[in-house]
């Protein structure tokens, strides 16, 4: 496992036991979000904590990965999550495309696609 793979995997560990202070840790202070589209989700510790403090109240949050690819300081998760949506508990696929320098994820690209909501 190389160590940018390790980072990433340590950053969806802490994801799924929704430990926002060891999911930061893996991201650089000034690190960004961005949608695969260009839209700036998150700058820096202060907006991602903010976003994630939410999404981490989720009771049913999970993310399952798919797939991984590993090119050189870039790892590209391709992930099944579990989410809890307004209209019921659901599920999104998601790429997401890590960035590492210096021993942390700087940018973080991500795309949405696939949302399904299971009904009762």
């Amino acid at each position: 496992m190389t160590n940018a793979e390790k980072i990433v995997q340590t950053q969806l560990d802490a994801y799924n036991n929704k430990d926002l202070e060891g999911w930061l840790n893996t991201y650089a202070e000034n690190a960004t979000q961005y949608s695969t589209d260009g839209e700036l989700l998150a700058f820096g510790h202060e907006q991602m904590a903010r976003n994630m403090r939410v999404r981490f109240a989720e009771p049913d949050l999970y993310a399952n990965l798919i797939n991984r690819i590993v090119c050189d300081n870039v790892v590209i998760d391709h992930e099944l999550i579990t989410r809890n949506f307004p209209e019921g508990k659901g599920t999104i696929e998601m790429l997401c495309i890590y960035h590492i320098e210096n021993n942390l994820i700087q940018k973080g690209q991500f795309k949405v696609f696939n949302k399904q909501i299971f009904t009762v």
